[in-house]
């Protein structure tokens, strides 16, 4: 067909009414309308994303966060940190204790921890009703949370466990009636971002080193480091160094970055991570860093992350401040 004689599906006869159109034409014409509508569309409407959802755990490793805030031996229940003097150290409700539990369902006199050392034990008050294992006891040697399993000593609701943080022996008072508790509202995160699930590489260090790490107390206290974790992000390359704890398949990262202070903790954020294989490959997953306990209660030992852990990046991932945050 010639140009000059090709009719426009939008071109009119005489007193308007629409020109014949060839079927055929119209088909072609009306398959180039529709394409140019689905461009139209393509414009203002974004594409499915392609990017991976959050892993399948992710939901349960939540829950877990704010049952280990939250649940009745969360961090919200710790009430009191006392650290022990050698020798004996007096415990009960009355202020003239060494140890005071404040605590109005707790006797005055509870009994006496005697610290020999990185010993320690406990006597039993006459008339006292102090239980381990829900056993009433007199006397008994305790463990200290260096062990897997601590000795836990129970006053009526209030529980005691003994902690050892260097030379230092205390004792860390929980009370799952606690206002912190109550008042627990529960964790916030980010939007799960697998932009922040990074690949690294493990650079071990020629032997292993021992850190000293100021910590939440004003003390500090020793850490191995095997190495370091180095990534790339924001196109810069990042170097963590990491924690090695007795017993763990991960590794322990005490990190602070840009977001500090603003929507994340302001001492900074704890994160573990997988020990790689023999390849060194690890993958960091910054969705799961999250508040350290002295977010909490003025009564955790935190420690706090090193200056060469100080990212120059904000991380835009993992656990929000606390609304209630200590520090």
């Amino acid at each position: 067909m010639p140009p000059s004689s090709r009719t426009s599906p939008f071109s009119k006869g005489q007193c308007g009414t629409p020109a014949r159109v060839p079927s055929r034409d119209l088909a072609v014409v009306l398959f180039a309308l529709r394409a140019a509508i689905l461009a139209a569309v393509a414009l203002v409407v974004p594409a499915c994303s392609t990017v991976p959802s959050a892993p399948a755990d992710w939901s349960s490793w939540q829950s877990r966060r704010n049952e280990s805030v939250g649940g009745t031996n969360g961090w919200t229940t710790v009430v009191g940190l006392h650290w022990l003097n050698e020798g004996d150290n007096s415990a009960g409700s009355d202020p003239t204790n060494q140890v005071v539990l404040g605590s109005e369902r707790v006797p005055a006199f509870i009994g006496v921890f005697k610290r020999n050392g990185k010993l320690l034990s406990f006597t039993t008050a006459q008339g006292a009703d102090v239980r381990c294992d829900g056993q009433p006891i007199e006397r008994i040697e305790l463990k200290t949370d260096v062990f897997p399993q601590p000795t836990k000593l129970q006053v009526g609701s209030i529980s005691l466990v003994a902690i050892a943080r260097g030379d230092r022996i205390g004792l860390r008072i929980r009370d799952p009636d606690s206002a912190a508790r109550h008042n627990f509202k529960g964790l916030q995160w980010f939007p799960y971002d697998p932009a922040w699930r990074l690949q690294g590489h493990f650079v071990p260090f020629d032997s292993e080193r021992k850190f000293r790490v100021a910590d939440f107390t004003g003390s500090t206290q020793e850490f191995t480091c095997p190495g370091s974790i180095v990534f790339k992000a924001k196109g810069a390359e990042h170097r963590l160094d990491v924690f090695e704890e007795a017993g763990e398949d991960e590794f322990f990262i005490l990190f602070r970055d840009r977001t500090a202070g603003a929507s994340t903790y302001a001492a900074g954020r704890f994160l573990y991570v997988r020990k790689p294989g023999p390849d060194g490959h690890v993958e960091i997953d910054f969705n799961r860093a999250f508040t350290p306990p002295c977010g909490f209660t003025h009564f955790a030992t935190c420690p706090l992350a090193p200056k060469q852990n100080w990212l120059s990046l904000a991380v835009r991932a993992g656990e929000l401040k606390p609304t209630t945050a200590h520090h």
